[in-house]
Protein backbone atom coordinates (compact mmCIF):
# COMPACT_ATOMS: atom_id res chain seq x y z
CA UNK A 1 0.00 0.00 0.00
CA UNK A 2 1.24 3.52 -0.76
CA UNK A 3 2.66 5.40 2.23
CA UNK A 4 0.02 8.12 1.66
CA UNK A 5 -2.74 5.71 2.69
CA UNK A 6 -4.60 6.58 5.90
CA UNK A 7 -4.20 3.50 8.12
CA UNK A 8 -6.08 3.78 11.40
CA UNK A 9 -6.11 1.37 14.32
CA UNK A 10 -9.31 1.77 16.34
CA UNK A 11 -9.99 0.65 19.90
CA UNK A 12 -13.37 0.28 21.61
CA UNK A 13 -13.68 -0.49 25.35
CA UNK A 14 -16.67 1.48 26.61
CA UNK A 15 -18.56 -1.35 28.31
CA UNK A 16 -18.18 -5.14 28.11
CA UNK A 17 -16.67 -5.72 24.68
CA UNK A 18 -12.98 -5.27 23.92
CA UNK A 19 -12.65 -4.56 20.23
CA UNK A 20 -9.99 -3.48 17.73
CA UNK A 21 -10.27 -2.74 14.02
CA UNK A 22 -8.08 -1.50 11.20
CA UNK A 23 -9.33 0.84 8.48
CA UNK A 24 -7.41 1.92 5.38
CA UNK A 25 -8.69 5.02 3.56
CA UNK A 26 -12.09 4.67 5.22
CA UNK A 27 -12.49 0.98 4.41
CA UNK A 28 -12.81 -1.22 7.50
CA UNK A 29 -10.63 -4.30 6.96
CA UNK A 30 -11.62 -6.20 10.09
CA UNK A 31 -13.50 -5.98 13.35
CA UNK A 32 -12.11 -8.13 16.16
CA UNK A 33 -14.35 -8.40 19.25
CA UNK A 34 -13.75 -10.18 22.57
CA UNK A 35 -17.09 -10.52 24.38
CA UNK A 36 -17.19 -10.86 28.16
CA UNK A 37 -19.54 -13.65 29.31
CA UNK A 38 -18.69 -13.28 33.02
CA UNK A 39 -21.47 -10.69 33.53
CA UNK A 40 -24.25 -13.21 32.78
CA UNK A 41 -23.73 -14.62 36.29
CA UNK A 42 -24.62 -11.26 37.85
CA UNK A 43 -27.61 -10.17 35.76
CA UNK A 44 -25.78 -7.11 34.40
CA UNK A 45 -22.37 -5.61 33.67
CA UNK A 46 -20.06 -5.45 36.71
CA UNK A 47 -17.71 -2.49 36.04
CA UNK A 48 -14.70 -3.89 37.97
CA UNK A 49 -14.91 -7.24 36.17
CA UNK A 50 -15.31 -5.46 32.83
CA UNK A 51 -12.13 -3.43 33.44
CA UNK A 52 -10.11 -6.52 34.32
CA UNK A 53 -11.35 -8.37 31.24
CA UNK A 54 -10.38 -5.39 29.03
CA UNK A 55 -6.86 -5.49 30.49
CA UNK A 56 -6.59 -9.18 29.62
CA UNK A 57 -8.08 -8.84 26.15
CA UNK A 58 -6.74 -5.62 24.69
CA UNK A 59 -3.24 -6.74 23.65
CA UNK A 60 -4.36 -10.00 21.95
CA UNK A 61 -7.30 -8.23 20.25
CA UNK A 62 -5.12 -5.41 18.85
CA UNK A 63 -2.46 -7.92 17.80
CA UNK A 64 -5.04 -9.99 15.95
CA UNK A 65 -6.50 -6.92 14.20
CA UNK A 66 -3.06 -5.87 12.90
CA UNK A 67 -2.10 -9.38 11.80
CA UNK A 68 -5.46 -9.91 10.11
CA UNK A 69 -4.99 -6.66 8.16
CA UNK A 70 -1.35 -7.55 7.35
CA UNK A 71 -0.27 -4.15 8.69
CA UNK A 72 2.58 -3.57 11.14
CA UNK A 73 2.39 -1.05 13.98
CA UNK A 74 5.03 1.08 12.23
CA UNK A 75 2.76 1.49 9.18
CA UNK A 76 -0.12 3.01 11.19
CA UNK A 77 -1.09 6.62 10.47
CA UNK A 78 -3.17 7.24 13.62
CA UNK A 79 -4.83 5.58 16.60
CA UNK A 80 -8.54 6.20 17.29
CA UNK A 81 -10.19 5.29 20.58
CA UNK A 82 -13.49 5.59 22.41
CA UNK A 83 -13.16 8.41 24.93
CA UNK A 84 -16.78 8.13 26.14
CA UNK A 85 -19.50 7.77 27.10
CA UNK A 86 -19.20 4.50 29.00
CA UNK A 87 -17.84 2.92 32.18
CA UNK A 88 -14.87 4.83 33.59
CA UNK A 89 -12.70 1.79 34.32
CA UNK A 90 -13.42 0.21 30.96
CA UNK A 91 -12.74 3.44 29.05
CA UNK A 92 -9.46 3.96 30.93
CA UNK A 93 -8.06 0.71 29.55
CA UNK A 94 -8.69 1.66 25.92
CA UNK A 95 -7.71 5.30 26.40
CA UNK A 96 -4.43 4.45 28.14
CA UNK A 97 -3.50 1.82 25.57
CA UNK A 98 -4.25 4.16 22.65
CA UNK A 99 -2.25 7.00 24.22
CA UNK A 100 0.72 4.76 24.89
CA UNK A 101 0.73 3.32 21.38
CA UNK A 102 0.37 6.71 19.69
CA UNK A 103 3.18 8.13 21.85
CA UNK A 104 5.49 5.20 21.11
CA UNK A 105 4.85 5.42 17.36
CA UNK A 106 4.76 9.26 17.31
CA UNK A 107 1.47 9.33 15.39
CA UNK A 108 -1.75 11.33 15.89
CA UNK A 109 -4.36 10.36 18.48
CA UNK A 110 -8.09 10.63 17.68
CA UNK A 111 -10.80 10.67 20.33
CA UNK A 112 -14.22 9.29 19.31
CA UNK A 113 -17.64 9.76 20.86
CA UNK A 114 -19.15 6.28 21.12
CA UNK A 115 -22.67 7.44 20.22
CA UNK A 116 -21.51 9.37 17.13
CA UNK A 117 -19.59 6.28 16.05
CA UNK A 118 -22.79 4.20 16.17
CA UNK A 119 -24.24 6.58 13.59
CA UNK A 120 -21.14 6.49 11.37
CA UNK A 121 -21.36 2.68 11.30
CA UNK A 122 -23.78 3.29 8.41
CA UNK A 123 -20.81 4.30 6.24
CA UNK A 124 -18.90 1.03 6.64
CA UNK A 125 -20.86 -0.83 3.95
CA UNK A 126 -23.26 0.01 1.15
CA UNK A 127 -25.97 1.22 0.91
CA UNK A 128 -25.12 4.44 2.72
CA UNK A 129 -27.59 7.18 3.73
CA UNK A 130 -27.40 10.65 2.17
CA UNK A 131 -27.17 13.85 4.22
CA UNK A 132 -29.20 15.07 5.96
CA UNK A 133 -30.72 12.01 7.61
CA UNK A 134 -32.28 11.12 10.94
CA UNK A 135 -30.79 8.37 13.07
CA UNK A 136 -32.61 6.67 15.93
CA UNK A 137 -29.77 5.49 18.18
CA UNK A 138 -30.96 2.85 20.62
CA UNK A 139 -28.63 1.08 23.04
CA UNK A 140 -28.41 -0.13 26.62
CA UNK A 141 -27.53 3.31 27.91
CA UNK A 142 -28.88 5.74 25.30
CA UNK A 143 -31.97 6.51 23.26
CA UNK A 144 -31.57 9.48 20.91
CA UNK A 145 -32.97 10.92 17.70
CA UNK A 146 -30.09 12.61 15.90
CA UNK A 147 -30.20 14.96 12.92
CA UNK A 148 -27.09 14.06 10.93
CA UNK A 149 -25.98 16.90 8.64
CA UNK A 150 -22.45 15.66 7.85
CA UNK A 151 -19.88 13.13 9.07
CA UNK A 152 -18.77 15.39 11.91
CA UNK A 153 -21.89 17.56 12.22
CA UNK A 154 -24.73 16.02 14.23
CA UNK A 155 -27.43 17.39 16.52
CA UNK A 156 -29.46 15.49 19.12
CA UNK A 157 -33.08 16.61 18.59
CA UNK A 158 -34.71 14.17 21.02
CA UNK A 159 -33.55 11.80 23.76
CA UNK A 160 -34.73 9.89 26.80
CA UNK A 161 -35.12 11.83 30.00
CA UNK A 162 -34.65 8.76 32.23
CA UNK A 163 -34.15 5.09 31.26
CA UNK A 164 -32.86 4.17 27.84
CA UNK A 165 -35.01 1.69 25.91
CA UNK A 166 -32.28 -0.94 26.32
CA UNK A 167 -32.51 -0.53 30.10
CA UNK A 168 -36.29 -0.91 29.90
CA UNK A 169 -35.88 -4.20 28.00
CA UNK A 170 -33.35 -5.45 30.57
CA UNK A 171 -35.54 -4.55 33.56
CA UNK A 172 -38.62 -6.15 32.01
CA UNK A 173 -36.59 -9.27 31.26
CA UNK A 174 -35.59 -9.45 34.92
CA UNK A 175 -39.25 -9.19 36.00
CA UNK A 176 -40.13 -12.04 33.65
CA UNK A 177 -37.23 -14.13 34.91
CA UNK A 178 -35.42 -14.19 31.56
CA UNK A 179 -31.91 -13.32 32.70
CA UNK A 180 -29.24 -11.11 31.10
CA UNK A 181 -28.82 -9.72 28.47
CA UNK A 182 -32.53 -9.03 28.54
CA UNK A 183 -33.21 -7.37 25.18
CA UNK A 184 -32.46 -10.36 22.92
CA UNK A 185 -34.31 -12.73 25.29
CA UNK A 186 -37.46 -10.58 25.32
CA UNK A 187 -37.27 -10.38 21.51
CA UNK A 188 -36.95 -14.16 21.07
CA UNK A 189 -39.88 -14.80 23.39
CA UNK A 190 -42.00 -12.02 21.88
CA UNK A 191 -41.89 -13.73 18.49
CA UNK A 192 -43.91 -16.61 19.98
CA UNK A 193 -46.48 -14.40 21.72
CA UNK A 194 -49.54 -12.26 20.98
CA UNK A 195 -48.61 -8.54 21.05
CA UNK A 196 -52.28 -7.59 21.58
CA UNK A 197 -52.75 -9.80 24.67
CA UNK A 198 -52.07 -7.04 27.22
CA UNK A 199 -52.19 -3.26 27.07
CA UNK A 200 -49.53 -1.08 28.68
CA UNK A 201 -49.51 2.75 28.79
CA UNK A 202 -47.25 4.76 26.50
CA UNK A 203 -45.51 7.70 28.20
CA UNK A 204 -46.00 11.02 26.44
CA UNK A 205 -43.17 13.55 26.64
CA UNK A 206 -42.89 17.08 25.19
CA UNK A 207 -41.29 17.53 21.77
CA UNK A 208 -39.18 14.65 20.56
CA UNK A 209 -38.02 13.39 23.97
CA UNK A 210 -38.67 9.95 25.45
CA UNK A 211 -39.35 8.46 28.88
CA UNK A 212 -39.20 4.71 29.52
CA UNK A 213 -39.29 4.55 33.32
CA UNK A 214 -43.11 4.66 33.32
CA UNK A 215 -43.62 1.43 31.40
CA UNK A 216 -41.20 -0.35 33.72
CA UNK A 217 -43.32 0.75 36.72
CA UNK A 218 -46.57 -0.11 34.92
CA UNK A 219 -45.33 -3.64 34.18
CA UNK A 220 -44.12 -4.07 37.78
CA UNK A 221 -47.53 -3.13 39.25
CA UNK A 222 -49.45 -5.12 36.65
CA UNK A 223 -47.46 -8.29 37.40
CA UNK A 224 -47.80 -7.72 41.16
CA UNK A 225 -51.60 -7.48 40.89
CA UNK A 226 -51.90 -10.50 38.60
CA UNK A 227 -49.63 -12.68 40.75
CA UNK A 228 -51.86 -12.01 43.77
CA UNK A 229 -54.70 -13.70 41.92
CA UNK A 230 -52.65 -16.38 40.15
CA UNK A 231 -49.14 -17.37 41.22
CA UNK A 232 -48.50 -18.95 37.84
CA UNK A 233 -49.52 -15.88 35.81
CA UNK A 234 -46.03 -14.96 34.53
CA UNK A 235 -45.10 -18.51 33.56
CA UNK A 236 -48.45 -19.10 31.85
CA UNK A 237 -48.33 -15.83 29.88
CA UNK A 238 -44.60 -15.19 29.43
CA UNK A 239 -44.56 -15.04 25.61
CA UNK A 240 -47.67 -12.83 25.43
CA UNK A 241 -46.24 -10.51 28.08
CA UNK A 242 -42.94 -10.18 26.20
CA UNK A 243 -44.75 -9.52 22.91
CA UNK A 244 -47.11 -6.93 24.45
CA UNK A 245 -44.33 -5.06 26.24
CA UNK A 246 -42.09 -5.09 23.17
CA UNK A 247 -44.96 -3.77 21.01
CA UNK A 248 -45.44 -0.85 23.43
CA UNK A 249 -41.74 0.04 23.55
CA UNK A 250 -41.40 -0.12 19.76
CA UNK A 251 -44.54 2.00 19.27
CA UNK A 252 -43.09 4.69 21.56
CA UNK A 253 -39.79 4.70 19.64
CA UNK A 254 -41.41 4.92 16.21
CA UNK A 255 -44.03 7.49 17.14
CA UNK A 256 -41.37 10.09 17.98
CA UNK A 257 -39.21 9.09 15.02
CA UNK A 258 -42.16 9.70 12.67
CA UNK A 259 -42.83 13.04 14.38
CA UNK A 260 -39.18 14.05 13.87
CA UNK A 261 -39.17 12.96 10.21
CA UNK A 262 -42.27 15.02 9.50
CA UNK A 263 -40.99 18.00 11.49
CA UNK A 264 -37.69 18.14 9.56
CA UNK A 265 -39.08 16.94 6.23
CA UNK A 266 -36.56 14.07 6.04
CA UNK A 267 -37.13 10.70 4.37
CA UNK A 268 -33.66 9.21 4.92
CA UNK A 269 -34.01 7.26 8.17
CA UNK A 270 -31.36 5.20 9.96
CA UNK A 271 -31.28 3.18 13.17
CA UNK A 272 -28.16 2.21 15.12
CA UNK A 273 -27.06 0.70 18.43
CA UNK A 274 -27.60 -2.71 20.00
CA UNK A 275 -31.41 -2.46 20.17
CA UNK A 276 -31.53 -1.91 16.39
CA UNK A 277 -31.16 -5.70 16.14
CA UNK A 278 -34.62 -6.09 17.71
CA UNK A 279 -36.99 -7.83 15.26
CA UNK A 280 -40.05 -5.91 16.50
CA UNK A 281 -38.32 -2.58 15.88
CA UNK A 282 -37.10 -3.64 12.44
CA UNK A 283 -40.54 -4.90 11.39
CA UNK A 284 -42.29 -1.82 12.77
CA UNK A 285 -39.80 0.48 11.04
CA UNK A 286 -40.31 -1.35 7.74
CA UNK A 287 -44.09 -0.94 7.98
CA UNK A 288 -43.85 2.73 8.89
CA UNK A 289 -41.32 3.33 6.10
CA UNK A 290 -43.84 1.98 3.59
CA UNK A 291 -46.53 4.38 4.81
CA UNK A 292 -44.24 7.41 5.16
CA UNK A 293 -42.13 6.88 2.02
CA UNK A 294 -38.86 6.50 3.96
CA UNK A 295 -35.58 5.02 2.81
CA UNK A 296 -34.34 2.97 5.77
CA UNK A 297 -30.72 2.11 6.64
CA UNK A 298 -29.54 -0.41 9.25
CA UNK A 299 -25.88 -1.47 9.62
CA UNK A 300 -24.88 -5.13 9.50
CA UNK A 301 -25.51 -6.82 12.86
CA UNK A 302 -21.81 -6.89 13.84
CA UNK A 303 -21.74 -3.08 13.56
CA UNK A 304 -24.96 -2.55 15.59
CA UNK A 305 -23.47 -3.75 18.88
CA UNK A 306 -20.36 -2.16 20.41
CA UNK A 307 -17.45 -2.62 18.02
CA UNK A 308 -14.23 -0.97 16.85
CA UNK A 309 -15.26 -0.93 13.19
CA UNK A 310 -17.50 2.05 13.86
CA UNK A 311 -14.72 3.73 15.89
CA UNK A 312 -12.40 3.30 12.90
CA UNK A 313 -14.96 4.90 10.59
CA UNK A 314 -15.47 7.86 12.94
CA UNK A 315 -11.70 8.15 13.31
CA UNK A 316 -11.24 8.28 9.55
CA UNK A 317 -13.53 11.29 9.13
CA UNK A 318 -11.95 13.05 12.11
CA UNK A 319 -8.52 12.43 10.57
CA UNK A 320 -9.66 14.08 7.33
CA UNK A 321 -10.85 17.07 9.39
CA UNK A 322 -7.54 17.20 11.31
CA UNK A 323 -9.35 16.68 14.61
CA UNK A 324 -6.65 15.28 16.89
CA UNK A 325 -6.09 15.29 20.66
CA UNK A 326 -2.88 15.46 22.69
CA UNK A 327 -1.51 13.18 25.41
CA UNK A 328 -3.38 15.16 28.07
CA UNK A 329 -6.69 13.58 27.00
CA UNK A 330 -8.50 11.42 29.55
CA UNK A 331 -11.52 9.10 29.55
CA UNK A 332 -14.87 10.86 29.80
CA UNK A 333 -17.63 8.50 31.03
CA UNK A 334 -20.35 11.14 30.60
CA UNK A 335 -19.01 12.53 27.33
CA UNK A 336 -21.52 14.87 25.72
CA UNK A 337 -22.64 14.41 22.15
Amino acid sequence: MPSSDIKILAIESSCDETSAAVAVNGKVLNNIVATQSVHENYGGVVPELASRAHQQNIVPVVDQALKNAAISREELTAVAFTRGPGLMGALLVGTSFAKGLALALDIPLIEVNHMQAHILAHFIDDPKPKFPFLCLTVSGGHTQIVLVKDYNLMEVVGETQDDAVGEAFDKVAKMLGLGYPGGPKVDQLAQKGNPMAFQFPETEMPGLDYSFSGIKTAVLYFLRDQLKQNEGFVEENKADLAASIQKTLVAMLLQKLRKAARQYGIHQIAIAGGVSANSGLRNGLEQMAGKEGWEVYIPAFEYCTDNAGMIAMAGHYKFLANEFVDQGVSALPRMKF
